[in-house]
């Protein structure tokens, strides 16, 4: 619009000059030179114009065309910025496309794997089943053929059980014979005496003879039917009544043990019990050097102390019926010519039957307290109930004896005293010899165990006590030789005794229960239809015998010195 109205005021302009010169030369001659001149003005003015007009009419369709163009312009720079915005947003479109596509992708990759997994899965599967299927028809096979056996098993089976039903009934006539042969072959080591024979042996009761005197009557040294015997006959007021006097025969008439003492036999009519005579008497006499007899060596009591252990151990595991002393005490515990203990009194002794607790260690029997107080079991004399473990606490008092050689009562608070203040070695019995410290503690430590006021806390003698007395007897055994104090008596090593025979081993076997045996008395012992120990009374585990040669070798050596 601009240009039009540019154009029309430049031909407004040279139109009314046209005119105003047109005029100017009408009035003028033709003839006339600036007529002439002024023509030719007009002719270019003319022509000026013209172009002049051309070339607004050029321009003006050149600012169309721009203005056209710009608009043009404009409109395709909008299109533009659409088609960037679209771009922009289809290019994030594609981008989210292709992340899709990566992880379909990805997906596909992994379902694919998990697929070449399970083919492989299936592969094996199939194996497996393939080989359960040929183990199945093996296993059809295998029980198809123990069906056959089982049928052939049954038969044999029933043979047995008539073979096992004859084997029973001889076996049942065996015993019989062999319950006859006992009744026997103990009738060998138990006899009746008559009165006579009893006033014979002691010549009358002889008071020089008497060896020892208690609650329950008096002991006798004598001879009967040339046998040196112990006699000890029953007082009227006795603590052994009838009763008692019949537990003790039965007791041990019918019982073994190298460290129990041998009854011989019996007078009934005169309440008298023979033993075997023990010449070194009590432990009490000598922890007490009696007639100024030797002290005995620390060696010899570690001994006694094993010994006691074991015929405890033997007594508490009997087959039919626990058998709980009641009164252990050194008055009650003899000593042979080789200082070997032998326990004896049994007159209050109890029969626990295991039906009336679980083990030897939880029987239990209800009874009037009796036995020496201060050897006493607290819990029984408070309860009246007597297990295995009373025992145990009047076995603990032994040995702390054995370490002092003091008087029972307030034993236990002085030891344990000494060992709190670490000054155990003032209490030792000096007369013993020098103590081995070491020892000496771990038996002060094992007896106030024993000796434990709650019987639950006490140890128990065969997995407890007797694994710490065992390794103490074999090391001092072989240099004691029997000591009494400094002196020594050339008599055999214990450990050279065969328990069975009682005397020194020419052929020494190994039992399986570790001890050592004169290979002919274990064999007799075995062939007379024994299967337990004949120390501990406890079930052999086998048979077999193991020759003892280092032991062998030791009692040669010994007997060249002698």
């Amino acid at each position: 619009m601009q240009c039009l109205k540019e154009f029309l005021c430049i031909f407004s302009f040279y139109f009314f000059e046209y005119l105003e010169i047109d005029g100017f030369l009408q009035d003028c001659s033709t003839e006339d030179p600036l007529y002439d001149q002024l023509e030719k003005a007009m002719s270019d003015a003319e022509n000026s114009r013209r172009e002049a007009f051309e070339e607004a009419v050029r321009r003006a369709k050149a600012e169309k065309y721009a203005f056209e163009a710009t608009r043009k312009a404009k409109a395709s720079e909008n299109l533009y910025t659409e088609e960037s915005k679209r771009r922009k947003e289809v290019e994030e479109e594609l981008a989210k496309e292709k992340e899709e596509l990566e992880r379909i992708n990805r997906e596909c990759d992994e379902v694919m794997e998990e697929l070449r997994i399970a083919e492989d899965q299936k592969s094996l599967l199939e194996r497996q089943i393939k080989e359960s299927d040929q183990m199945v028809r093996e296993l059809e096979q295998k029980i198809i053929s123990a069906v056959g056996l089982l049928q052939n098993y049954k038969k044999e089976r029933d043979e047995l059980q008539k073979e096992r039903d004859n084997a029973l009934k001889e076996v049942e006539e065996l015993r019989r014979s062999q319950t006859e042969a006992s009744g026997t072959h103990m009738s060998q080591f138990f006899s009746e005496f008559s009165v006579s024979e009893i006033e014979e042996a002691t010549q009358h009761f002889d008071p020089s003879l008497k060896i020892g005197e208690g609650g329950y009557g008096s002991i006798y040294k004598g001879v009967l039917r040339q046998t040196q015997v112990a006699v000890k006959m029953l007082h009227s007021n006795s603590l052994q009544g009838p009763a008692e006097f019949q537990q003790e025969v039965d007791v041990l008439s019918k019982m073994r043990h190298p460290n129990l003492i041998t009854l011989i036999g019996a007078c009934p009519e005169a309440c008298t019990l023979i033993y075997e005579y023990l010449p070194n008497g009590s432990l009490e006499d000598r922890l007490s050097c009696r007639d100024n007899s030797p002290p005995l060596s620390w060696q010899t009591r570690i001994r006694i102390a094993a010994e006691l252990c074991s015929v405890l151990i033997f007594l508490h595991s009997s087959k039919q019926h626990s058998i709980v002393h009641g009164d252990l005490k050194p008055a009650n515990i003899l000593l042979d010519e080789n200082f070997v203990t032998k326990l004896s009194d049994f007159g209050i002794c109890r029969l626990l039957h295991h039906e009336e607790g679980s083990s030897n260690n939880t029987a239990m029997r209800r009874t009037d307290p009796k036995g020496t107080f201060s050897y006493m079991d607290p819990e029984f004399l408070s309860t009246g109930e007597l297990t295995p473990k009373s025992d145990v606490y009047s076995f603990g008092i032994i040995l702390l004896r054995l370490l002092t050689a003091r008087q029972p009562l307030g034993i236990t608070k002085e030891v344990q005293c000494a060992l709190d203040k670490g000054n155990l070695k003032i209490l030792l019995d000096p007369l013993a010899g020098d103590w081995p410290f070491v020892q000496a503690e771990q038996l002060a430590h094992l007896a106030l165990r024993c000796c434990e006021m709650s019987r639950k806390n006490r140890p128990d003698l065969l997995s407890e006590v007797w694994r710490v007395l065992e390794p103490m007897k074999a090391s001092c055994g072989g240099s004691s030789f029997f000591q009494l104090g400094s002196d020594k008596h050339f008599q055999p090593p214990p450990y050279f005794i065969c328990p069975i025979f009682q005397e020194v081993m020419q052929d020494p076997h190994v039992a399986a229960d570790g001890y050592t045996y004169e290979a002919e008395a274990l064999k007799g012992w075995l062939d007379s239809g024994h299967d337990t120990s004949p120390m501990t009374n406890l079930k052999l585990a086998h048979r077999d015998l193991i020759p003892n040669h280092a032991l062998r070798s030791a009692i040669q050596e010994w007997l060249q010195q002698q």
